[in-house]
Formats: structure tokens, C-alpha cells, sequence
């Protein structure tokens, strides 16, 4: 079964209003199995795919995400765009709780996750100066106000390893840097997504002011779940709306980022690795 829209989100998203499920699709990688089985079905008409990140129940930590798997999972329904819906904490007086941003640049402080496709005799290197997908970006963010839902374009996504949220020293050393907002999850998937050639945006969506703000408490799950209950409504609207306005043509470079990335020698790569990575860069050897 194939699908034309990747959707990542939270527990319950595969069930949000307007969706049509249609068939649970299990998918096998060369990476293991991806966080859970993905929900595909129909959404305004289009072919769509979704992906619970932390698997049904929220079972899986940031730091434990299978992200290969799960973008390589998306690749194989031929999935050409992905919409990630993220928790995050805000960073900046302005960005309040329940509001949306939707970044276009990430700042990395994972420690140790895997977050290329390649390697084992293979060596790619693409471009991400522009992590976002431009075109999607727009089309989310129109979205966001045809649907009257707070939102900013653009900003800078933390990407902290957790599962442990910041201390004071770090929230405000990036406060300090003009960085917007923080999580956990989003930029393996968008280095990932690029190498796969699949367009990728983020839906941020802020839970909490992080521990920074002088009037703000301690962040705690309860305050988050709680807000996470109240973003989800105007996420299924964003969602639905932003699924029914994506264009048919890919109008950016996402789909041809393996183009020039490629150094090896394409007589030296390896047998193997060849065919494990068929799917993702088979056309270029």
C-alpha cells in the first residue's frame, strides 16, 4: 500500500477527524523495526501515512527513537512529504504555550544518535544549510492561519537529547544564542528526510515556557500533557488543512538532494550496502 503524505505525531493522531484509515501497514528495514505499525488511509483526497513517534502509549524515549527505521518505513509506502508534529518548550517570551512555530533552521545537542542512512564503504554528504522544505513551510503556515491558530515561520529548533528536560544554565545560554524553541526528537528525522529525498516540516508545538521564565514553574509532565490535550484539536485542523493544500509538484530541491552528494567511487561501493541501500539512493548507482 502506498501513500503520497507522511504525518509523525502522538499517541491518537492516527485516529484524528478527517482521516480515513483504511489498512495497518507494517514495514521491515534494514534498520529494525520502525516505532510502530503505520496507519494508511485517506485524508481531503490524498494518500496519507501516519506514524505514532513514540509508538501507541508513548513507549519509546527521544534518545531510543528508531529514526532511520521509521523514515526508511515512510520511504518504502513512497511517501514524498513528511509533516512532524513535535512538543516543545518555548525559549522566547513570545512564543507562548499553545502557540505553533514552524522552524526553519535546527541547533544539534544530541550526543550519540545515529543520523545518516549512510556509511559502511558508502560516504554521502549532503546539503543542509536549509533544513526546512521552503514549500511546505509555506503551505503549513498558511494553514495555521486559514485556521486562526497562532503560529510563527521560522526560528531555531533546539534539538536536546534528554530524556531529562534543561536546567536553568541551559535554557538561558539558549535564550542567549536567540534560539526559539526546544525538543527532543526533530532533527535526526529532518537529516534523515533529506537524505531520503523526502520533503520534511516541523509543527512546533509549545507546551511550556521551558524552566527560564521567572513566573513560569518547573516544567512538569502533567503541565505538558495537559497542553499537548489542548494543541491537538488545532493540530488535526492544521493537519487537515495543510493536506488538502499541498500542491502535486514538488517545487523545491528536496527530491533531487542525493544528486551531488554522493564521493565515493560508485565502482568501490560495497555489494551489500548497495542493496540495503537501494531505496534510498539506487537510482544514483
Amino acid at each position: 500500500m502506498k501513500a503520497q503524505i507522511g504525518i509523525i505525531g502522538g499517541s491518537g493522531l492516527y485516529s484524528m477527524p478527517g482521516f480515513e484509515f483504511q489498512q495497518e501497514v507494517t514495514v521491515d528495514t534494514p534498520w529494525g523495526r520502525p516505532s510502530d505499525n503505520y496507519m494508511v488511509g485517506q485524508m481531503e483526497g490524498k494518500s496519507v501515512a501516519f506514524l505514532a513517534r513514540h509508538g501507541r502509549g508513548h513507549r519509546i524515549s527521544p534518545s531510543e527513537l528508531n529514526f532511520r527505521a521509521n523514515i526508511y518505513g515512510f520511504k518504502a509506502l513512497g511517501v514524498e512529504r513528511i509533516v512532524s508534529l513535535s512538543a516543545v518548550g518555548s525559549l522566547k517570551e513570545e512564543h507562548a504555550p499553545l502557540d505553533f512555530v514552524i522552524p526553519d533552521q535546527f541547533f544539534d545537542r544530541t550526543k550519540s544518535r545515529p543520523s545518516t542512512f549512510f556509511g559502511e564503504g558508502l560516504v554521502v554528504h549532503i546539503s543542509f544549510s536549509d533544513p526546512i522544505c521552503p514549500q511546505m513551510s509555506q503551505v503549513v503556515y498558511q494553514a495555521c492561519l486559514d485556521e486562526q491558530v497562532r503560529a510563527k515561520l521560522g526560528g531555531t529548533y533546539v534539538c536536546m537529547e534528554g530524556p531529562q528536560f534543561s536546567t536553568k544554565a541551559e535554557s538561558n545560554f539558549y535564550r542567549s544564542l536567540g534560539m526559539d524553541v526546544i525538543g527532543m526528537t526533530n532533527l535526526q528525522e529532518a537529516k534523515l528526510a533529506r537524505e531520503a529525498e523526502i520533503c520534511y516540516v516541523t509543527i512546533a508545538m509549545v507546551t511550556d515556557y521551558d524552566c527560564w521564565h521567572p513566573d513560569h514553574d518547573a516544567v512538569t509532565v502533567s503541565q505538558i500533557v495537559s497542553n499537548l490535550t489542548r494543541n491537538a484539536e488545532n493540530a488535526c485542523r492544521v493537519v487537515k488543512r495543510a493536506v488538502a493544500q499541498m500542491p502535486d509538484a514538488r517545487e523545491c530541491k528536496c527530491g533531487s538532494a542525493l544528486a551531488n552528494a554522493i564521493i565515493t567511487d560508485r565502482t568501490k561501493v560495497p555489494e551489500l550496502t548497495r542493496k540495503k541501500l537501494e531505496l534510498i539512493v539506487g537510482k544514483y548507482l
